[in-house]
């Protein structure tokens, strides 16, 4: 018999601790068993253990065949044996026979059967912890700090550890051990030689959740975050919109004085957090999104999802940040991409010398606006000039200006616009124009001082021919009346 008097409270004691059904401890106690006298008395012999409730111990049973005459001892009996046993047997039934003073099973089968029981009560105990925790993934826990391992974080939750991934640690906190934690379960596992339980303080899901719990209109659904960016421990972006025209989404989740917008400031060490209003308009959430810096124009490209953002030339170290923080995190809460550019430079790309300055191999927008600024208007330009005056201009080494005005040298020709070509064209065809009409008015010219000469022939001719006045014909003295009524009816109708 395995077992004392104390087995019953034992198993009814380890239950109540661990939460583990009575029915799958006393398996594994079977399983155990079971595994240990087979190693004692070898593993062919057909061996049955039962928990006996009433008597809390543990029965083993060990069943064989009764035939008149014996040729394995672990499976068959002799008939007169099992006669002996029980007077109602016969031949070719199975003769079940309780195994007696079997707490003796030796060490290495006793080291067995706990392993057995450890590994079972293990593997009840993970389904346990599964089936509790496995609807709260995706909530926020509480819990205290157990110890450190490897830099992950041990939490203890009551029932169960949980671990806490270095990079799940904000990394401007440390925690000591006993301190009280909160963070986000961020996930269950149902087979896992690790911890179950992994949970995280720098994912997204974390700070909307501290959102939830601080703002009674977003737990209502009256207030609704529609995305969010996080560097964690550093700074945050939310966007936010309402349902209702008369709540506003922003002030909602700011609080009075900034009541609300300080706790979750406070449960992630001083993460700087900006409160964005959503829009359907890219443009117009762009220009919420890269707050506080201000946005002068803004480019959409539809297939590409990508926002050129044109700022005033003082603000555009604000809507870049910190190390790009700024327009970084706008990208990844819009899911665009987003390229901020000033006033100044987007007025130089629209210049044509400009883009082939940009299109030589080893210019970046930086040096082509030094050079652009310093009067180098192209790459032929560039090529033109001396290392010494292009260094000078760019503030970049002599060595690399040689190899920027060799790259130059093999740069295409600047390709002119539409619209710029239209023009040349027309000052083209306007110079063509000044040269004929140039040539017209020196003919003209010419034409005129022959006039002249044929006119004092004509008269010296009139001289020589002297045609009397009194000849004249009909017709001239008719027209030269007309000529003069004419006249006459002009000064009437001046005089009127």
């Amino acid at each position: 018999m395995v077992g004392t008097d104390n087995l019953k409270r034992i198993l009814d004691q380890i239950c109540r601790d661990k939460g583990i059904d009575k029915t799958l401890l006393i398996d594994a106690i079977e399983e155990a068993v079971r595994s240990a006298v087979r190693k004692k008395y070898g593993s062919r012999r057909d061996i049955e253990v039962q928990f006996n409730e009433e008597l809390g111990e543990i029965e083993v049973f060990q069943y064989r065949t009764v035939v008149e005459e014996v040729f394995d001892e672990e499976t068959e009996i002799n008939f007169e044996d099992a006669r002996k046993l029980d007077p109602e047997i016969e031949l070719e039934d199975d003769l079940g026979e309780k195994l007696e003073n079997i707490a003796d099973l030796g060490r290495i089968a006793a080291q067995s059967a706990k392993q057995v029981i450890i590994h079972r009560m293990r593997d009840a105990e993970r389904e346990v912890i599964y089936e509790m925790f496995r609807d709260r993934e995706g909530s926020i826990v509480n819990g205290i700090v157990q110890r450190f391992e490897r830099g992950n974080m041990i939490i203890n939750l009551g029932r169960t550890d949980a671990v806490l991934p270095r990079d799940g640690q904000i990394p401007k906190r440390s925690f000591k051990q006993g301190d009280r934690i909160r963070a986000y379960l961020l996930e269950v596992r149902q087979d896992s030689r690790d911890a179950q339980l992994v949970l995280s303080r720098t994912s997204n899901e974390f700070l909307i959740k501290l959102f939830e719990m601080e703002v009674p209109e977003i737990a209502e659904g009256i207030v609704k975050i529609m995305g969010c960016s996080r560097e964690p421990g550093f700074r945050a972006k939310i966007a936010v919109s309402s349902i209702e025209s008369d709540v506003d989404p922003v002030g909602a989740c700011v609080g009075m004085k900034g009541s609300r917008v300080q706790n979750v400031v406070q449960e992630l060490q001083g993460e700087r957090i900006d409160i964005v209003p959503w829009s359907p308009d890219p443009a117009k959430y762009v220009y919420n999104a890269l707050a506080p810096a201000e946005v002068s124009m803004v480019i959409v490209d539809e297939d590409n999802k990508l926002l050129l953002v044109v700022v005033p030339d003082d603000q555009l170290s604000l809507a870049i940040g910190r190390q790009g923080q700024n327009v970084r995190l706008a990208s990844r809460l819009m899911s665009w991409r987003i390229d901020v550019k000033s006033e100044q430079r987007y007025a130089n790309l629209e210049d044509n010398g400009y883009r082939n300055l940009v299109a030589v191999e080893g210019i970046d927008e930086g040096l082509a606006d030094r050079l652009f600024a310093a009067g180098i208007s192209s790459a032929a330009v560039l090529a033109g000039m001396d290392a010494v005056e292009i260094a000078a201009a760019g503030r970049i080494g002599e060595e690399q200006a040689d190899v920027i005005r060799g790259l130059a040298a093999d740069a295409p020709p600047v390709e002119l616009d539409q619209s710029e070509a239209e023009v040349e064209e027309l000052e083209a065809g306007e110079v063509e124009a000044g040269e004929v009409e140039a040539g017209e008015s020196s003919a003209d010219a010419s034409s005129e001082a022959v006039e002249p000469a044929e006119a004092e022939e004509n008269s010296s001719a009139g001289e020589d021919e002297e045609t009397p006045v009194d000849d004249a014909s009909p017709a001239d003295a008719e027209s030269k009346n007309v000529q003069e009524n004419t006249g006459s009816d002009e000064n009437i109708t001046e005089e009127s």
